[in-house]
């Protein structure tokens, strides 16, 4: 299977969902499903920082292509994911270029990323020459979720290291005052300029889903790194479908 970064780039369209429940049984079930990707959700779901690895694990061992959500910018935390063998990590609330080229120097070792060797995300050391190409297969995604964002969206495309745009939906439509008001013409204008921005810069746009028709939507207007749903929301809808409801006894 050739890196996500290769395939985004060689215009593939590419599904997958967020991971909440902090299960890396779970992880493994949707990679087996047969989702493209799959990220481990530390900004909002259940799991935290020691129950990574088994979730990357879980995900590679499926089939799936694994990357962190972080908490924040901070520098470590984004080293600490790509050391234990995550393709790429996806960074909450950059609204400015100059956020963003700070946090992307520690995706890259040709920047600010420490080299450790010993690593899982290094080989463990056995291949010594491996981190010198590791840049080519890292991906940085940003996540554009404030009207900051979207002003500065062809700046921030621009950083070296930053390969995806990611809008937040929820979080950017509440930025601008229509929050889930999917149609408004605001957030449309929005997340067209953040495709175009993308695309002038050589990137790619990246998006969260909660429905179908949104998917549709979405691969419509050009977006090809699509998050479609979580662990949580496929098990609620999988329990709802088959839940016989019954009347109060």
């Amino acid at each position: 299977m050739s890196g996500l970064k290769a395939r985004l780039a060689a215009g593939e369209v590419l599904l997958g969902s967020f991971l909440a429940l902090g299960s890396a049984p779970a992880a493994e079930a949707l990679a087996l499903a047969g989702l493209d990707f799959l990220i481990v959700d530390l900004e909002h779901g259940l799991g935290d920082a020691p129950r990574v690895l088994e979730q990357v694990l879980a995900i590679q061992r499926g089939g799936a292509h694994a990357l962190v959500r972080v908490e924040s910018d901070v520098r470590e935390r984004t080293t600490r994911m790509l050391d234990l063998g995550a393709e790429g990590v996806l960074c909450p609330r950059v609204s400015s270029a100059a956020q963003a080229a700070s946090w992307a120097g520690a995706l890259r070792y040709t920047r600010d990323r420490g080299v450790a060797l010993g690593t899982r995300g290094a080989g463990y050391g056995l291949d010594p020459d491996g981190f010198l190409h590791a840049d080519e297969r890292t991906l940085g995604v940003v996540q554009i979720e404030t009207r900051e964002a979207v002003e500065a969206c062809e700046e921030i495309a621009a950083v070296d290291g930053v390969d995806v745009l990611f809008v937040g939906p929820s979080d950017l439509s509440y930025a601008l005052g229509c929050f889930r008001e999917w149609e408004h013409p605001e957030l449309c204008a929005a997340t067209t300029r953040l495709v175009r921005a993308a695309r002038a810069a050589g990137k790619v746009a990246g998006t969260f889903c909660t429905t179908t028709a949104q998917l549709e939507v979405a691969t419509t207007l050009g977006f090809q790194l699509l998050a479609v749903g979580t662990d949580t929301s496929f098990l609620i809808a999988g329990a709802r479908a088959t839940t016989v409801r019954r009347s109060p006894r």
